[in-house]
């Protein structure tokens, strides 16, 4: 199993599937205080919904930078139905982190 499975809350920090962006410390930082528990909470389900895909697909794949999520986008045609369901709203908010995190503080 994956290392970000294994513990789910510091996952869904990170916004799961890799949400945090390769910059300095001090940006994810500000990411991790950008992060509302709404989107926890969505995170969490995505995770639900991919990690048998995650675990089959990607599982050599190191969390940060999106590459989880480029991972099982370029699996797509091996997603579960629910995993490729809920690929769009990982993208989606992964880029509303990063955007919030970019926003000047």
């Amino acid at each position: 199993m994956p290392s970000i499975f294994r513990s789910l809350p510091q996952a869904a920090t990170v916004v799961a599937l890799g949400l945090a962006t390769s910059t300095s410390v001090l940006a994810q930082t500000q990411l991790q205080t950008q992060i509302t528990p709404q989107m926890r909470s969505e995170a969490r389900t995505i995770v639900q919904a991919c990690r048998t895909d995650l675990d089959r697909l990607c599982s050599s794949i190191a969390p940060g930078g999106g590459r989880i999520i480029a991972c099982l986008q370029s699996h797509a045609g091996q997603l579960s139905s629910s995993c490729a369901q809920a690929l769009p709203r990982a993208q989606a908010l992964r880029n509303n982190a990063a955007s919030a995190a970019a926003a000047p503080k």
